[in-house]
């Protein structure tokens, strides 16, 4: 006899059609459901159908207090995806939260960053939980964190949550201002990394060069819409789907649910623009970019960089400027400079040692390329801002 199995997950979000899709993968398998489903939102009510439904099991994301209360009474088998609220007698399968920032933490640090920051929302129990886990990590390795998020709302609705992260983009914007950069940002979910990635764009902070940084769910949608394109951890949603569904079907059995949480890790990073300082389409212009950055505090010359890429320096210095926005000069100097403000903030070495380490001969001549690019000397830039010796 086909069981009958209600699914309460939103077909409104990426996540939510995700796990639609694991679950729809099972049942395609086994093909002894009737399921009931409609197309709702995550924080949905309780449907007014489910109150006389005789069902069998049901899969839900429970956000909204009304349908928690309702698990909490029911009789009828169920896994939840969500998380919100402990139900000992209701198993959870949901991404595994510590794995998700590891993944994110493990690209941006690749990549050389020493400084990391977190972007939340307040009152998100998930966003909450991977902040934590972020802050143990770099505890361990004793690495500067910073963090923000959303103003404090009575509420449990994410989607209300969201919103007023998107009415704090000056707040956003003045805190990326304050940070010491370079710097990995990990945003707490793709909508909070639009959300960043807009606050940066107006304070013209630099993305990724200055900024660097990495969302959560990989929406295609959202990350396509983000300028520049957003980075992403990828969940296993179909996996979850399917865990889901088949833990339901042992349950509807007569097995007891013997574990209470099963967490799914996620399948990887999806690399973009917002995170890949190397991110250009031109493959002749990308291997100069990877040149100069790994070079150009070495000394090189616009000859050098030539030298490194298969094709005329005409060419190459047109298809630069076409593809990069600047000269191959002025980016070897953008790379140097950025070099020489972190150790001026960073370290207490002399000038003549950061001339070194930068790529000049002398620091004369770093001062002077220093000056017409930022606006003051190297020596006004560190009493301003304070020497901060890592």
């Amino acid at each position: 006899m086909r069981k009958k199995v209600a699914i309460l997950v939103e077909s409104s979000r990426a996540y939510g059609r995700g796990v639609l899709a694991g679950i729809a993968s099972y049942t395609h398998a086994h093909r002894d459901w009737s399921i009931y489903f409609h197309e709702r939102a995550l924080g949905e009510a309780v449907p007014t159908w489910l109150e006389s439904w005789q069902g069998d099991g049901i899969i839900t994301r429970a956000e909204h207090p009304n349908l928690i209360e309702y698990l909490k009474a029911t009789s009828i088998p169920a896994v939840d995806l969500r998380g919100l609220q402990n139900l000992p007698h209701i198993p959870l399968v949901e991404t595994n939260d510590e794995a998700v920032v590891r993944l994110a933490f493990d690209e941006l640090q690749r990549r050389g960053f020493r400084r990391f920051a977190y972007c939340g929302f307040e009152g998100a129990n998930w966003s909450r939980r991977r902040m934590r886990f972020l802050a143990s990590m770099l505890a361990e390795l004793d690495l500067p964190f910073a963090t923000i998020e959303s103003p404090h709302l009575e509420t449990l609705d994410t989607s209300r949550i969201e919103v007023t992260g998107s009415m704090q983009e000056e707040e956003l914007a003045q805190w990326l201002s304050s940070l010491d950069k370079p710097i990995g940002i990990i945003a707490c979910n793709d909508i909070r990394a639009l959300q960043l990635l807009n606050a940066a764009r107006e304070c013209q902070i630099d993305v990724p060069d200055e900024v660097a940084v990495v969302g959560i769910d990989n929406d295609t949608v959202l990350c396509g819409l983000a300028e520049p394109p957003l980075s992403s951890v990828e969940h296993d949603l179909r996996r979850i789907g399917h865990e889901a569904a088949a833990l339901l079907a042992r349950m509807m059995e007569g097995e007891s649910a013997t574990e209470s949480r099963i967490l799914v890790d996620p399948l990887r990073v999806v690399v973009r623009q917002s995170s890949d300082v190397l991110a250009i389409r031109d493959a002749e212009v990308a291997a100069a970019m990877k040149f100069i950055r790994k070079q150009a505090c070495l000394g090189i010359s616009v000859d050098d960089v030539v030298a490194a890429v298969p094709v005329s320096r005409s060419t190459l210095e047109r298809r630069f400027m076409k593809g990069v926005g600047r000269s191959i000069k002025d980016e070897i100097n953008r790379v140097r400079i950025l070099r020489i403000k972190e150790l001026l903030i960073h370290t207490d070495h002399k000038l003549a040692a950061i001339a070194a380490k930068a790529g000049f001969t002398h620091a004369e001549y770093m001062n002077v390329v220093f000056k017409e690019a930022v606006g003051v000397t190297p020596g006004q830039y560190r009493r301003e801002l304070g020497q901060q010796v890592l």
